[in-house]
């Protein structure tokens, strides 16, 4: 299964996996969520189908909904997609857990430091 032809499950996607859109269009309010999208789609058919993928998303909303204190703000849609994006990628050998952790970290670091502007570390 390629990219393209991903498209159309992506499109009629219901329920829980269901993506965000506002008037027909999807809705990323990070430039992240569009990056973690795009890569999602692009590794299925390579790394994983894109059933599995589906599944690995429907289980991290589930996990989400299951935890007894969460608050709905505390609610992102592509939070669920990335670890479940993560998840496939650690579990198909892509990436190993170490790998994965030094570069959330690398990302948690450059994030943390965004607004401080070229060469002021």
């Amino acid at each position: 299964m390629t990219a393209d032809s991903v498209e159309p499950l992506i499109a009629e996607a219901v329920g829980p996996a269901a993506l965000p859109r506002k008037n027909g269009e999807l809705v990323f309010d990070a430039p992240w969520e569009s990056r973690a999208f795009a890569i999602a789609v692009l590794l299925s058919g390579e790394v994983y189908e894109w059933e599995e993928f589906r599944g690995e998303l429907i289980a991290r909303i589930a996990d989400w909904e299951a935890e007894a204190d969460r608050d709905d703000e505390d609610w992102s849609y592509y939070d669920r997609w990335l670890l479940g994006l993560e998840h496939l990628l650690v579990e198909r050998g892509v990436l190993r857990p170490d790998e994965l952790s030094e570069r959330i970290a690398e990302v948690a670091h450059l994030a943390a430091h965004e607004h401080d502007g070229p060469h002021q570390h």
